[in-house]
C-alpha cells in the first residue's frame, strides 16, 4: 500500500515535469490581470486579490484532490463579497475568509461531493457554455474604444495561437505570445493598456496576521451569511471544475478531498491577506491545454505568480492587454461546446430548456452558482413532470359487483391528483380492488392519496382490497397510512 501511494504521488507531481512547468508560467502571467481585475469587483486592493492566488494556487498544489487544476481568486466569488466589504471593511472580510476555509472543509469531510451526480448533462453544458460567454464578456471592455494598436495585437495574438502551434509544440504557444509581444511592445512602445494600468503591484511579501475584528458571537452573525455563501459558491466552482477537467484529462480527481483542500487554501489565505477563491475554470483550461497536468503545474503558477510580484513587478506591469484578452478569447471558444448546437436539436424539449436557461441565468447575474441552481431545480422539475404520467385500467365485473382498478406509474407528491381523479368515488356497496403491481408508492403523499381512496370509498358502504404492492410501497403504506388494518387485511 506504502509502494502504491509513492508511485501515486511521484506520478502526479514528476510525471511531466517539462510540461506543469511551462503550462504553470502560462498560468501565472494569466492570473495577474484577473486577480487585479476580481480585487476591484469586490472593492478591495488589488495586491488581496493577487496574494490570494499566491497562496491559494500554493497550499492547494499540496492539499487538493486534482492535480493539473487551478485555484485561485476568482469574479464570483468576488462578487458575494461586495456588501461586507462596503459596510464592514477587509478585516471582515479576512474573518469571513477564514471561516469560509473551515465551512468547506467540514463540507469535504462529510463528502458534499455526492452533490454531483444530482447535476445533470444538461445543466454541465450551459454551465460550461456560460462560463466561456463570461469569459468572452469580461475581454470586451479591454478591447472597445481602444487604439487600433490594441486591435493589431489582439488580431496577431490569435494568429499566434492559431498558426504556431502546427510547427512548434515543445513551449505553451500562449507564452510565446506573451513575451514576443511585450517585448515588441516596450521595444517600439505601442499605444495600448497594459497590465499596470489594472492596478498597482506592490513587490511585497504576504505577512501573517490576525484579522484586526471582536472575537464575539455579533462579529460571527455578521460573517457567517457571506462565510455560507462563499463556502457553497466556492465548492460549487470547484467540483464542477474538476469535472470538466476529468473529462478533458481521461482521468478521475478526488472530489470530496479537493473539497477539503480548497477549506484548507481559504483557511490559511485569510491569515496572509488574501481574499477568499476556488477553482477557475479558465485558467484550469489554459493550464491542461498548454500541456499541465501534474500538482506541479499548480505549485509551479503560484511561485512564478509571487516571483512575478516580487522581481519583475515593473516588468509584469508592461505586459500588453490585448494579449492576455486575444489568450482568454481563445480559452473562450475553446471552452464552448460546440456540439451544443447539434444536441439543442437531437435533445427531448425539456432537456434543451434546462441548458438554454442555465446559460441564460449565469450570463444575465454573472452568477455561475445561480444558474447551476436553477437548472437543477428546472431538470428535476422536468423530471417529475414526465414520470408523473399514471395510468389506470378499470375494469367492471357487474356479475359480482367488482370494479379493478389497475395501477401504472409512479404514485408521488406530483401525481396523487391524477391519481384520484380516475376514481369512482359515486358507487356504492361494491368491491373495489387496487392492483399495484404495476405501481411504486414513494411518498407521504402518495400514501395520502391512497388513504383518502379507502376512506371516502368506504364511507359509501364499499369493501376496498389493496394488492400487488412491493417491498418498499408495503413498508411506507404500513408506517403512515391511516387505514393500515384495512389494507393490511387485504
Amino acid at each position: 500500500m506504502r509502494c502504491l501511494g509513492l508511485i501515486t504521488w511521484k506520478e502526479q507531481w514528476f510525471s511531466n515535469i517539462r510540461g506543469d512547468i511551462l503550462s504553470g508560467i502560462v498560468v501565472a502571467l494569466a492570473l495577474i490581470p484577473e486577480a487585479i481585475a476580481f480585487s476591484i469587483i469586490a472593492g478591495v486592493d488589488p495586491m488581496v486579490g493577487l496574494y490570494a492566488s499566491v497562496c491559494i494556487a500554493i497550499i492547494i498544489s499540496v492539499t487538493g484532490g486534482r492535480p493539473g487544476m487551478i485555484s485561485a481568486a476568482t469574479g464570483a466569488m468576488a462578487l458575494l463579497m461586495v456588501p461586507l466589504v462596503k459596510e464592514y471593511g477587509l478585516d471582515y472580510l479576512l474573518a469571513a475568509t477564514i471561516l469560509t476555509g473551515v465551512i468547506q472543509f467540514l463540507f469535504g469531510v462529510f463528502k458534499i461531493a455526492k452533490v454531483m451526480k444530482f447535476i445533470p448533462r444538461a445543466v454541465m453544458m450551459g454551465f460550461v457554455n456560460a462560463l466561456a460567454i463570461l469569459i468572452f464578456m469580461a475581454q470586451v471592455p479591454h478591447i472597445l474604444g481602444e487604439s487600433y494598436m490594441t486591435f493589431i495585437f489582439l488580431a496577431i495574438t490569435l494568429l499566434i495561437i492559431y498558426i504556431v502551434p502546427r510547427f512548434i509544440k515543445v513551449i505553451p504557444v500562449p507564452l510565446i505570445a506573451i513575451v514576443f509581444l511585450s517585448a515588441a511592445a516596450i521595444f517600439f512602445q505601442a499605444d495600448m493598456k497594459t497590465v499596470g494600468d489594472l492596478g498597482a503591484i506592490s513587490q511585497t511579501l504576504p505577512s501573517f496576521f490576525i484579522p484586526n475584528v471582536p472575537f464575539n458571537l455579533e462579529t460571527l452573525m455578521i460573517i457567517l451569511p457571506f462565510s455560507v455563501a462563499l463556502a457553497i459558491v466556492g465548492l460549487l466552482e470547484s467540483l464542477l471544475t474538476t469535472q470538466i477537467v476529468d473529462d478533458m484529462t481521461d482521468t478521475v480527481g478526488d472530489k470530496n478531498k479537493e473539497a477539503r483542500g480548497q477549506g484548507i487554501a481559504n483557511f490559511v489565505t485569510g491569515f496572509f491577506g488574501g481574499m477568499a477563491g476556488c477553482a477557475m475554470i479558465g485558467q484550469s483550461v489554459i493550464n491542461v491545454k498548454s500541456g499541465g497536468r501534474g500538482r506541479l503545474s499548480t505549485l509551479i503558477a503560484g511561485l512564478v505568480l509571487m516571483f512575478l510580484i516580487l522581481v519583475l513587478g515593473g516588468v509584469v506591469v508592461q505586459i500588453p492587454m490585448p494579449v492576455l484578452v486575444g489568450i482568454m478569447v481563445m480559452v473562450s471558444i475553446g471552452t464552448f461546446d460546440w456540439s451544443s448546437f447539434a444536441y439543442l436539436r437531437k435533445a427531448p424539449l425539456s432537456d434543451s430548456l434546462v441548458m438554454l436557461v442555465t446559460v441564460g441565468i449565469v450570463v444575465y447575474t454573472h452568477d455561475l452558482s445561480k444558474g447551476v441552481i436553477a437548472g437543477v431545480i428546472l431538470s428535476a422539475i422536468c423530471f417529475a413532470a414526465k414520470i408523473s404520467k399514471v395510468k389506470i385500467t378499470k375494469t367492471i365485473d357487474h356479475t359480482n359487483c367488482l370494479t379493478n382498478y389497475q395501477v401504472q406509474g409512479q404514485i408521488f407528491f406530483v401525481s396523487v391528483d391524477a391519481f384520484l381523479e380516475k376514481i369512482d368515488f359515486d358507487v356504492k356497496k361494491e368491491t373495489i380492488v387496487f392492483d399495484f403491481t404495476q405501481a411504486h408508492i414513494w411518498d407521504d403523499s402518495g400514501v395520502g392519496a391512497l388513504d383518502k381512496a379507502i376512506l371516502k370509498l368506504k364511507e359509501n358502504g364499499n369493501s376496498v382490497k389493496v394488492r400487488g404492492l412491493n417491498d418498499d410501497s408495503e413498508q411506507i403504506v404500513k408506517r403512515l397510512a391511516v387505514s393500515q388494518h384495512e389494507i393490511q387485511k387485504s
